[in-house]
């Protein structure tokens, strides 16, 4: 059997398995979006054609499912979207710059402990932060900060995962170079963090950024814990509340699906314009390289 014949019989072979791995993806989305068409389909539909026989067939009851929702308690299901803007958006954007801060310090600078100061931070990754939450309140109970904005806002500042990806990142696209020619044209070591380390950082950080706004964005057991005021909750724990109340009120069953629709679209918006910086910053990166 000569060569060419075994490079023929051994690519027909790869051919005949290249639909595996396009299979096994597509099975991996549909376990995905299945559940998120259920959503999109079942806020269509009244109370009726909720608990009758379901189908995926849209109903005709999403705006009247909107109209309560709006009219439910004077609308506060809307302070819990703004209430979970406020702590997501703040907190990633305070999250993204203490990270980058951090992570361009431990991945450029040279210092005694650095190494340690690096094993704790990965020694943070480790931890889940549902073993963090009641130390997290007692710690801001004693400060007298329980149950308000600050008890959400502090604890999702640091994001040790955050410090880690911006240190490989900062690492790996600073050139050491570039900061010693930044120094002999006299810029400040700050003025190389802001002007010329922030820019080339910059994925790293948009990608901090919406990890840390989806993270507190679900974020159930953070709020569950610190708050009691419901005109604090974001919009997880306000729609767990309205679906506790469904067990002895069935009409509100069709307002949570229709507020779990509702919070599913900042995030899907979040990723698309995200998506779109991403792009650019890889393409400058390519000009400038």
């Amino acid at each position: 059997m000569t060569p060419l014949t075994l490079t023929a019989g051994t690519t027909t072979k790869a051919r005949r398995t290249a639909w595996v791995p396009t299979l096994v993806l597509i099975l991996g989305a549909l376990y995905c979006l299945i559940p998120i068409a259920w959503v999109v389909v079942a806020a269509t539909k009244d109370r009726s054609e909720l608990f009758s026989t379901f189908t995926f067939a849209p109903g005709g009851g999403f705006f009247q499912n909107l109209s309560d929702l709006t009219a439910y308690r004077d609308g506060i299901f809307w302070r819990w979207m703004a209430n979970s803007a406020f702590y997501a958006g703040l907190g990633a954007l305070l999250s993204a710059a203490v990270s980058a801060a951090g992570g361009y310090a431990l991945g450029r600078y040279s210092f005694r402990g650095r190494e340690a100061v690096f094993k704790m931070i990965l020694a943070g990754v480790l931890v889940p932060s549902i073993v963090l939450a009641v130390p997290q309140y007692l710690l801001l109970s004693k400060l007298g900060m329980a149950d308000s904005y600050g008890a959400m806002l502090l604890p999702s500042i640091l994001s040790p995962y955050g410090v880690y990806l911006v240190r490989i990142y900062a690492a790996a696209s600073v050139p050491a170079e570039l900061m010693e020619a930044a120094r002999m044209d006299g810029a400040s070591e700050w003025r190389i963090f802001s002007r010329i380390a922030v820019p080339m950082m910059m994925p790293g950080l948009i990608t901090v950024f919406l990890f840390q706004f989806v993270g507190i964005w679900n974020n159930f057991l953070l709020p569950y814990v610190m708050l009691a005021d419901d005109e604090k909750f974001p919009i997880t724990l306000g729609l767990y509340t309205l679906l506790a109340q469904g067990a002895s009120q069935p009409a509100l069953y069709t307002l949570v699906i229709t507020g779990c629709l509702l919070a599913i679209v900042p995030l899907i918006g979040l990723f698309l314009v995200i998506q779109r910086f991403w792009s650019l910053d890889l393409m400058s990166g390519s000009v400038k390289a």
